[in-house]
């Protein structure tokens, strides 16, 4: 739901995006069909798109068409025909977890057929008579392990397969969100094979099995075009036609003015940007605790260095169309075309994105020398290796690029149609809003913590947080901030020149609206208790002035408590002065409570002063029905929370351990415990 590498108001999805054309199958998640990249490797036909769940491997075709994807495009899958699988074919589950539980929106007819009392199968045979036993699979369950239920759509589903007769075939690969999918994705999937080749019959080593690979994308360089309709960034055609009166969405952002910006640390390393976005006349509308986009670009460093070493430097200026080499691809451009090869790598692809172990290996075939085919095999293979070297030291493309090219030599021989099918689409990073509709509904806050770190590995380096550093870097221009040389340095003039207005100093970020569930109770009079560390006050702060206006007009307004921790007071306190006026215009019923970790000798964190308070709390939440809230970091904090809830419920509600945790977990079902947390 954010930016990967920083710590933004909400997650990110930041997960690490993953690049490997295997991974983009898991990525899309649910129950999805991906044998047919296997089937690719053992029998040659043409690489498909994504498809629905899941799906049969035919063997060669003979005589008639057994074009299952041509099948699959047209209708439903129909999952009670799995007690039907042909026993010369092998299906794939990949099953995402997410929220408490629960499988993703497209597995949930499957999900529901075998969780019923009594799973009906096409033809009819009880359970007890193993109706699937014709039936072999491979499953692989994705999820978070900072969340309670870690794959438990993937487990549970490959134990309802099993009890129903099917038989696995090797083990169930389980991959983690939270930093190590891509390397989970490989090692399952190295011995997944194999037993996958002995189930087959089919050897691997067989010459027949293997092809030369077949380009995704067909890249051709224009002569004639009207520029009118080259893209320089935009991401729609809406764009291009700035007369046309149009709705602003996530497929076409809105071009808003940066009306405010100001820095909120008082510190000389670390810094966080509050940011006013004016949506005047767009027709968009947020309330209180949802999310805003803004669409990031990449770093012209970056985006230098990569047009350098792949030979295009001299042609980035070049207007070229991207096309699918697949007829019946439901998407025939990977992004807004024609376009430039600079503009590629600035604004549609995510260069920046983690190189994959599989990625460099592939690489490795194209590298102009032996040394560095070599440097690149070696990290393409060696785990060790790649995560020393790549991963922690978070190299881009473009210096994975220049391991391999010796002395500076261009690797114009990398096709760029590989490095488009494998990167990610540039996307947008998420923030949660930090006002309210109700005091400003023209205007969208947000509240930015800006990521910058010296990797472990690689001290000398600094890692920059992609739309963070985007962010800072128009915070400094909009205040007359030098912008370090040593900084990443962004075009934020956009498309044409038009987010940039020298004449007024006006600077404008492409943003859309994403409505949440992460809300305030309808009813004034209920308490809520909020808790937000760090950035993670951003939501709150919208909340508290929502309520503040309330009560200042005369209305009846329930408690409204919030649990606010950060380093020093002095230093990255934030909004310091603005909720102290706003708790007293709340007067009694407003409570702020502060945990600063590091003004005294052992730490002190909100969970800690969640206890501290723990009857009042328990007065707000049990006794008077009040809503709970957490932002903020996942991994650590809201678990923490959590877990300080339940203590609460046990110490004050005299709940055994079990109860307490049924509680808390009732509170989440009713929608009086809500989150918007990252990892």
């Amino acid at each position: 739901m954010s930016d990967p590498s920083e710590p933004v108001l909400i997650d990110p999805q930041d997960e690490p995006i993953i690049d490997t054309f295997d991974l983009v199958f898991l990525i899309s998640a649910g129950l999805v069909a991906v044998l047919y990249l296997f089937r690719e490797a053992i029998f040659g036909p043409k690489k498909p798109s994504a498809l629905p769940p899941p799906v049969a491997i035919p063997r060669p075709p003979q005589k008639k068409d057994k074009n299952f994807i041509k099948k699959m495009r047209n209708t439903d899958c129909d999952m009670t025909l799995l007690d039907d699988f042909p026993d010369d074919c092998l299906a794939f589950f990949l099953m995402a977890t997410y929220g408490e539980g629960e499988p993703t929106d497209d597995a949930v007819e499957f999900w529901e057929l075998i969780n019923s009392d009594n799973p009906e199968f096409s033809k009819g045979m009880p359970i007890e008579d193993k109706p699937l036993s014709s039936l072999r699979y491979v499953v692989f369950a994705l999820g978070n392990k900072t969340y309670e239920h870690f794959n438990a759509v993937g487990r549970l589903v490959d134990s309802k397969l099993s009890e129903f007769g099917a038989t696995r075939i090797g083990e169930r690969g389980e991959g983690d969100d939270d930093g190590s999918l891509e390397e989970d994705f490989l090692g399952w999937k190295e011995d997944m094979w194999k037993a996958v080749c002995d189930a087959m019959n089919i050897d691997p080593n067989d010459s027949q099995n293997h092809r030369t690979r077949i380009a995704a994308y067909k890249i051709t360089e224009l002569e004639h075009y009207d520029n009118d309709t080259v893209f320089y960034g935009e991401l729609s055609e809406h764009a291009l036609n700035s007369g046309t009166r149009i709705s602003y969405d996530a497929k076409n952002p809105f071009p808003s003015a940066i009306t405010a910006s100001r820095e909120l640390f008082n510190s000389t390393d670390r810094n966080c940007v509050h940011m006013e976005l004016d949506i005047t006349g767009s027709g968009l509308y947020y309330q209180s605790g949802d999310h805003v986009a803004i669409w990031p670009i990449n770093p012209e460093q970056d985006v230098y260095r990569l047009l350098k070493v792949l030979g295009l430097w001299d042609k980035k200026d070049t207007i070229v169309t991207v096309e699918s080499t697949d007829p019946s691809a439901s998407k025939k451009h990977p992004f807004p075309v024609p376009t430039t090869y600079a503009t590629i790598f600035r604004n549609y692809l995510d260069i920046n994105s983690p190189a994959s172990r599989q990625f460099i290996a592939t690489l490795a075939n194209y590298a102009p020398t032996e040394e560095g085919k070599s440097r690149l095999t070696t990290l393409g293979q060696d785990k060790e290796a790649y995560r020393i070297e790549v991963a922690d030291a978070h190299l881009t493309l473009g210096e994975v690029l220049e391991l391999a090219s010796s002395n500076g030599k261009q690797l114009d021989s990398i096709p760029l149609d590989l490095i488009i099918e494998t990167l990610p689409r540039l996307q947008c990073r998420y923030y949660s809003i930090s006002s309210t509709s109700k005091v400003a509904p023209t205007s969208i806050h947000i509240t930015a913590s800006v990521l910058r770190y010296q990797p472990l590995t690689s001290p000398k380096k600094t890692v920059y947080g992609l739309a963070t550093n985007y962010i800072h870097q128009v915070h400094r221009k909009l205040n007359n901030i030098e912008h370090p040389d040593t900084s990443p340095y962004y075009l934020y003039s956009g498309p044409r020149d038009k987010y940039y207005d020298d004449s007024t100093n006006t600077i404008k970020f492409a943003i859309h609206v994403r409505n949440t569930n992460f809300k305030l109770p309808k009813n004034l009079k209920i308490p809520v208790v909020m808790v937000g560390p760090g950035t993670g006050v951003a939501p709150f702060r919208g909340f508290v002035i929502e309520r503040a206006k309330y009560k200042s007009e005369g209305d009846t307004v329930g408690d409204t408590v919030l649990f606010f921790g950060c380093r020093k007071r002095n230093e990255d306190f934030l909004y310091a002065n603005e909720f102290d006026e706003l708790f007293t215009v709340l007067g009694e019923n407003g409570k702020l409570v502060t945990a600063f970790s590091r003004e005294q000798d052992t730490k002190v964190y909100v969970q800690h002063r969640l206890v501290e308070h723990q009857q009042y709390i328990w007065e707000l939440i049990y006794t008077r029905g009040g809503y709970f809230y957490v932002c903020g970091d996942a991994k650590n904090m809201a678990r923490d929370v959590n877990n300080a809830l339940i203590q609460i419920a046990q110490t004050c509600g005299g709940m055994d351990e079990n109860s307490s945790i049924a509680y808390v977990k009732d509170l989440r079902s009713r929608g009086r415990y809500q989150e918007d947390v990252w990892s």
